[in-house]
């Protein structure tokens, strides 16, 4: 069990794909930390929002004029959606902050912020791994640790929620911060839904 014996393209554009939705993350938290999510912020959030949609429209196109891929067709295209979609959703919860003019911004948007930017960094470790499977069961385990981590940001998803229904006295204010919270917490989906689908592709081919 060693390299794929196929075009390393693919795992380039993966790579890719998962850097850029961590240094979005960061990005994000960063800010967020300091309070200072603002019109010249989001501009750089959707500079990494518009470079994972060029990724994507990229591995695509590979996929598309590729006759042997290194793995099955639909797990690349699943694999490279998921990897967009976690910045899509990073950029839609920072614009509706903007938007919604959030300031300052409470303290559980803060707290899913640092641990998004923790569960991406396991899916760019698992995806660095996935070109080789001389290891799979520390691929495996990097899958097992971002569920758990998902997992841990339902968990704060929840509470997050409850406590917004307990003290918050104004239903519009409710419902934007639900709005920017379920965003986060999708991104977080995404996440898990990447683990998934490298799980499957270990299975298929270790």
């Amino acid at each position: 069990m060693g390299l794929f014996p196929k075009n390393e393209d693919f795992f380039k554009y993966f790579r890719e794909s998962a850097a850029n939705a961590l240094e979005a993350a960061k990005f994000l938290e960063s800010v967020l930390q300091n309070d200072g999510l603002d019109e010249a912020s989001l501009k750089k959030l959707e500079e990494f929002e518009h470079r994972g949609d060029r990724i994507t429209h990229d591995t695509i196109e590979r996929l598309n004029r590729t006759f042997i891929t290194p793995f099955d067709r639909e797990d690349i295209h699943q694999l490279a959606s998921s990897l967009d979609d976690i910045v899509d959703f990073i950029f839609a919860a920072s614009e509706a902050m903007v938007l919604y003019k959030i300031n300052p911004i409470p303290e559980p948007i803060k707290d899913f912020a640092k641990l998004l930017a923790v569960i991406i960094a396991e899916v760019l470790r698992a995806i660095e791994r996935l070109s080789n499977l001389k290891h799979p069961q520390m691929i495996l385990a990097i899958c097992i640790e971002i569920n758990r981590l998902e997992n841990e940001a339902d968990n704060i998803h929840r509470r997050a929620l409850a406590n917004l229904f307990e003290k918050e006295k104004d239903p519009i204010s409710i419902i934007k911060i639900k709005d920017i919270l379920e965003d986060l917490e999708t991104a977080t989906d995404k996440c898990e839904d990447v683990a998934n689908v490298i799980e499957g592709i270990v299975l298929k081919n270790a």
